[in-house]
């Protein structure tokens, strides 16, 4: 497990970049409408897009139109609901479903469950739901029984549990499958990848992305499979500015280097 001093190191060459959204771009609010990514941020965001030919892309469990609301108005590659959903560089979908009948099912139960638990909140996403449990703690092991009891009668589902929710996704669907898709298409091929993320959910991302002999990096505290580790939100916007300074100063060596090179052979 990475200490929590143990500061990413500051890459350059060929990267690939992606992020987690709540708790890693943006500060976990007490309810999810409340998150944003400041405009800075999103700004810097589009700059390292840019920097890294669109090799980077969003990995949430939110839907990808949240996705694009949140970080408006700029449009880069995504992952919605852990991989459920995903958009390419081309704007082309890929999309896992539950049969109908399931979710309709799921959805009844779900509601219905959850009435009996005061303060507790259903995220219906289509393809997946989220059991919120924030504003109601004490109904944590509730929620994860009621999990539990649906991926037995459903064994369609798979359960992922994160910071106050539970999450009932298709079989199959993680963040790490959705990392490895990206890196299998241009422009993400051939890259090393860095991958930013502060949950549980995001630990399947870290094991694929220290696979491919990338840089994962964990935001907070807890056991991780990351190789490294920073403090807060706000750490992470420090790092990836100074990490964007770093690559520019790079970049900017070469293109002097090569300046040179051109001019002493025409002398």
């Amino acid at each position: 497990m990475a200490e929590v001093s143990s500061v990413p190191p500051l890459l350059s060459g060929n990267l690939a970049f992606f992020f987690d959204l709540d708790g890693t771009l943006a500060e976990i609010k007490p309810h999810p409408d409340q998150v944003y990514i400041p405009a800075a941020v999103r700004t810097l965001l589009q700059k390292m897009s840019v920097m890294s030919e669109g090799a980077l892309a969003l990995i949430s469990g939110r839907s990808m139109s949240e996705l694009d609301k949140l970080s408006n108005p700029f449009h880069f590659p995504l992952a919605g609901v852990h991989g459920a959903e995903r958009r390419d560089i081309n704007d082309k979908t890929h999309v896992v479903t539950l049969p109908p009948p399931v979710v309709s099912a799921l959805h009844q139960q779900l509601s219905e469950a959850l009435l009996l638990l005061p303060g507790t909140e259903l995220e219906p996403k289509g393809m997946a739901f989220a059991l919120h449990y924030r504003q109601a703690p004490e109904a944590a092991d509730a929620i994860l029984l009621l999990a539990q009891q649906m991926t037995q009668r459903y064994p369609e589902l798979a359960l992922q549990p994160g910071k106050c929710v539970v999450e009932l996704k298709p079989l199959g669907i993680d963040k790490g499958a959705a990392i490895r898709a990206f890196m299998q298409e241009a422009p993400f091929i051939g890259r090393t990848p860095i991958f930013i993320g502060d949950d549980l959910t995001d630990e399947a991302g870290f094991k694929q992305v220290n696979a491919l002999g990338g840089l994962t990096i964990k935001v907070g505290m807890g056991e991780t499979l990351a190789n490294y580790r920073l403090a807060n939100v706000r750490m992470v916007y420090h790092w990836l500015g100074k990490l964007t300074q770093h690559i520019e100063q790079q970049k900017s060596d070469i293109l002097r280097g090569e300046g040179y090179e051109s001019l002493s052979r025409s002398l």
